[in-house]
């Protein structure tokens, strides 16, 4: 199993939770985050004064797959979430040792 972690652009999620659901993925987690990367953060005005924002909202995506569907997933997400602009984000795939769903005791791909 592979744990699939990415950080995208906030008005991306639905287009990106839309073609994941289309591939056969069945769930996932998302979180409201703040980072930053090679943007390293922008400058806005307010009020008349400018001031420095150095996080820069995404939503973090968590989701749990197969070996055999990770390639797909992770193949995915990236062309979903793509805009050719920077601050797209970034994507990053773990090895999970196990996984039990809770209400049937069910354990790793069937947990799934």
């Amino acid at each position: 199993m592979k744990l699939i972690i990415a950080a995208i652009k906030p008005f991306k999620l639905e287009e990106v939770r839309e073609a994941l659901t289309s591939i056969g993925v069945r769930g996932m987690m998302v979180t409201e985050i703040k980072g930053f990367g090679s943007q390293s953060g922008h400058t806005e005005i307010y009020r008349g004064a400018e001031y420095a924002v150095n996080f820069v909202p995404k939503v973090r995506l968590e989701i749990v797959v197969t070996d055999s569907l990770a390639d797909q997933v992770v193949a995915t997400i990236a062309t979903t979430a793509k805009t050719d602009k920077i601050g797209d984000g970034k994507i990053f795939v773990l090895d999970v040792a196990q996984a039990v769903r809770v209400r049937t005791g069910e354990i790793n791909d069937d947990a799934l």
